[in-house]
């Protein structure tokens, strides 16, 4: 029995005793689909036509979870933005910004549902070298600054602490205003240390 292209078959097993309708082919009947490879310029299009791409790796399109360890790239970028602040005058005398010793800490990108979030915790040791006035002579002062933990977002709390080397034969008047000149540095470091937090917003 046929009916509009459908037969009808029914299994020779008389233990089983079932039936089922076959589409057959005919005039009617719509071609089968034909598979069509895309073009470079088809990909590009669609590519294109996607308003909300991925923030995640090759691997996570649906960035749903990932981190990022950025530690090498921050390290390396906060001494360099902290060596460019180079020479820096006083009333009284210069210092100049030669080293960061220690870069202690951590910071990392994590993509949350597509989201980008940033973290980064950090300590820093800055060595300096300059010359002051004392005694009415110009004389040589090495020494370093030590910056407190310090995180994303709460560098305006920011804090340090001044020590110098070999300053036990210096008056004492004149150590502390050497301690105070080189704290007035502060939102100089400050403002690099912002920089570095813009960039790495932008990664």
């Amino acid at each position: 029995m046929e009916r509009d292209g459908i037969a009808k078959h029914e299994s020779s097993d008389s233990s089983t005793n079932y039936r089922y309708w076959v589409r057959e082919s005919g005039e009617g009947a719509a071609p089968p689909p034909v598979p069509k490879k895309l073009s470079a310029d088809d990909v590009s299009k669609q590519q294109a036509s996607q308003t909300n791409p991925s923030l995640g790796s090759v691997w996570n399109k649906a960035g749903t979870w990932e981190e990022k360890n950025l530690n090498a790239w921050a390290s390396s970028r906060i001494k360099e933005l902290l060596t460019s602040l180079g020479r820096i005058e006083f009333s009284n005398g210069k210092a100049d910004i030669y080293e960061v010793s220690r870069c202690t800490g951590d910071a990392f990108l994590v993509t949350v549902r597509n989201k980008k979030r940033f973290s980064y915790t950090y300590e820093l040791t800055i060595r300096f070298k300059g010359e002051w006035m004392v005694q009415e002579e110009m004389k040589n002062i090495k020494g370093h600054i030590c910056v407190h933990e310090f995180m994303f977002g709460e560098l305006d709390e920011l804090q340090m602490d001044v020590n110098l080397s070999e300053a036990k034969d210096l008056p004492g008047n004149v150590k502390s205003g050497i301690i105070k000149d080189m704290k007035s540095i502060l939102p100089a470091i400050c403002d690099k240390l912002l920089r570095f937090e813009d960039e790495l917003k932008n990664m």
